[in-house]
């Protein structure tokens, strides 16, 4: 009985999941045929309205967008440079040579 029960189950995620899966690829066709099949379009349709990147309209929103990336690119070079210089610097161990 609780294998019944278990395959029955089964089933009925295996529909939703499928019904699920074919009204996903409905609305992706449907929004790629709305913007003329440009997968890049949608992307950034899609990034400007979940708030992920914000469209730049004047000169000082340009360049404090770029300020901060080069914040970020300088903030990761004081990190990996100490590192890197260490593992360059690292004495070596001295090697034997069997015969």
């Amino acid at each position: 009985m609780a294998q019944n029960n278990s395959k029955t189950a089964g089933m009925i995620i295996l529909a939703v999941g499928s019904v699920m899966c074919l009204w996903v690829g409905a609305a992706l066709v449907s929004a790629l045929s709305q913007v003329g099949w440009s997968v890049s379009t949608l992307a950034g349709q899609y990034m400007v309205a979940i708030g992920m990147v914000k469209p730049l309209h004047t000169l000082v929103d340009y360049y404090t967008h770029i300020k901060g990336i080069e914040y970020l690119i300088c903030v990761a070079f004081f990190v990996a440079f100490p590192v890197f210089f260490k593992y360059v610097n690292k004495e070596a161990k001295p090697a034997t040579v069997s015969k």
